[in-house]
């Protein structure tokens, strides 16, 4: 892959709608977890509802709107509540890395604790039914709800270790893969952020022949309606 492929500066795109299944608490909407290395942005193109985030300065609630933006960055634990028809263009730094395992789901800790027990946890039948797929999902969600709930008490109540103990847990789940992100981050990220470096150094020079390789792409989404970890997702190629 070169730097000009796939969709500008090596981020991926998907259409989200929301789950609106409700959850213990009563609210309705996605699963708890954070990146490692991807920041996040979102851009609500219909409906309304929040993300809740859980960072090391403690919880807080941004509402969505349409026309709202949001993005944070590495470590933001988020958590999408649906109040209505939410509906989201989801922006993520490094297209692939979530993919590959960057997410990590705030499950409780005996299933973090366990690589196995956790894979086991959050990964969907390859051969269900939609049904099937359904309930996975909303089981998956509802366990990571509840280990957000947990940590955000603790956080709330003046208590870091919690936040730190799952930052420690979901780091060790992830680093036998970082090999992996690496080689995606470079044909990625990297390589369109080195093209750059590239015409900038021919444009200083005077070269502007790269032009003459200009070119257009468009994409209809490669899966749609995908069970993800915030709701339905309509997934866009990457390259």
């Amino acid at each position: 892959m070169t730097g000009h492929e796939g969709l500008p500066g090596g981020i991926g795109v998907s259409l989200l709608r929301v789950y609106d299944w409700p959850a213990a608490d009563g609210l309705r909407g996605g699963t708890p977890h954070l990146h490692l290395t991807c920041s996040e942005g979102y851009l609500v193109t219909a409906g309304q509802g929040a993300v809740q985030t859980l960072t090391a300065s403690g919880f807080r609630q941004t509402p969505l709107a349409e026309g709202a933006l949001v993005w944070f960055t590495p470590g933001t634990i988020h958590r999408l509540v649906n109040d209505g028809g939410l509906t989201i263009v989801v922006l993520m730094q490094n297209r692939g890395l979530p993919e590959a395992g960057d997410a990590v789901l705030t499950l409780p800790p005996p299933l973090l604790a366990d690589p196995a027990a956790y894979r086991a946890a959050v990964t969907l039948p390859a051969d269900g039914t939609e049904e099937e797929l359904a309930h996975a999902a909303r089981v998956r969600r509802d366990l990571a709800v509840a280990g957000f709930a947990a940590l955000r008490a603790a956080a709330d109540a003046g208590d870091p270790g919690p936040l730190a103990a799952f930052h420690r847990a979901a780091a060790a789940l992830v680093g036998p893969l970082t090999g992996g992100w690496r080689e995606r981050w470079r044909e990625g990220a990297a390589a369109a952020s080195a093209a750059t470096g590239d015409q900038l150094d021919r444009l200083g020079d005077g070269d502007c022949g790269y032009l003459a390789q200009a070119l257009v792409r468009a994409e209809q989404p490669a899966h749609r309606g995908r069970f993800g970890m915030c709701g339905r997702l309509d997934v866009y190629p990457a390259a």
